[in-house]
Order: C-alpha cells, then sequence, then structure tokens
C-alpha cells in the first residue's frame, strides 16, 4: 500500500513542492513548526531512512542540502534545522526547518496553520532559488 508521501510525489495528493530531482522530492510540511518547514522525502518508498542504500543515503544528503540553501535564500533564518524522526510516516523523511534559535525545532509546541497564499509563496521561492542553483 502506497504511503501518504508516496500519493503526494505522484501528485494524487496536493502539495507544496519545493524542489524535485529523479530520485527525490521535497515540500512543504502542512502542519508545521515554523513557517518554510520542508520535507525531503525519497522516491524510493522506504520506512526507515538508515534502510536507504549508502549511496541513496547519500545522495538525499546533498539533494537536502541544496534544498536547504534555497529555503535559507526563501526564508531568512540564522541557519536551517535538520530532523530525522521518522515516526509519523512510514516513509524516510528528513525535516528542514528555518531557525532563529534552538526553540524553532521543537516539534512538541503547537504547530501552524498557514494561508494557502503564504504556503505557495514560500513553495514558489524555494522551488525558483533551487532551480537557480541547479543550474
Amino acid at each position: 500500500m502506497a504511503t501518504l508521501f508516496s500519493k503526494i510525489i505522484k501528485g494524487e495528493i496536493p502539495s507544496y513542492k519545493c524542489a524535485e530531482d529523479d530520485n527525490f522530492y521535497a515540500f512543504l510540511d502542512i502542519n508545521p513548526v515554523r513557517p518554510g518547514h520542508t520535507l525531503v522525502v525519497p522516491k524510493q518508498e522506504v520506512d526507515y531512512i538508515f534502510d536507504l542504500s549508502d549511496e541513496m543515503l547519500s545522495k538525499m544528503i546533498v539533494f537536502a542540502k541544496r534544498v536547504a540553501i534555497a529555503l535559507k535564500q526563501a526564508r531568512p533564518c540564522r541557519k536551517i534545522g535538520v530532523a530525522v524522526i521518522g515516526l509519523e510516516v512510514n516513509h524516510a523523511h528528513i525535516h528542514l526547518v528555518p531557525m532563529n534559535e534552538e526553540g524553532d525545532l521543537n516539534f512538541s509546541k503547537p504547530k501552524l496553520t498557514l494561508p494557502a497564499e503564504e504556503m505557495q509563496a514560500i513553495a514558489d521561492q524555494v522551488y525558483a532559488n533551487y532551480k537557480a542553483l541547479s543550474k
């Protein structure tokens, strides 16, 4: 059975796409801890990130790095925080979160609800930045 993320990758469920290549897809979390909170997922359906092959894990980290650079340009902040939790959806994923202080990466805080227009504007800017970096 396809995971929620596989359905998003296939376009069966809408998303705010931030970046994509042959192996990975990045999109905004619809329940972010901070505006710009982005998920990076492999297109290959694997539950646990450390079950990915060394080659795919390496490629995923490099892809996430490019997305993080694009995200930081779109959402100015001190750093982009990185978290791998993997309990919410049984599909490997990396959280990228714009941070100005350590508490910004606290997943216990109430999640935000942002207007669709704001989410789309953030995704569009990250996507444009990512594309510019990929040239």
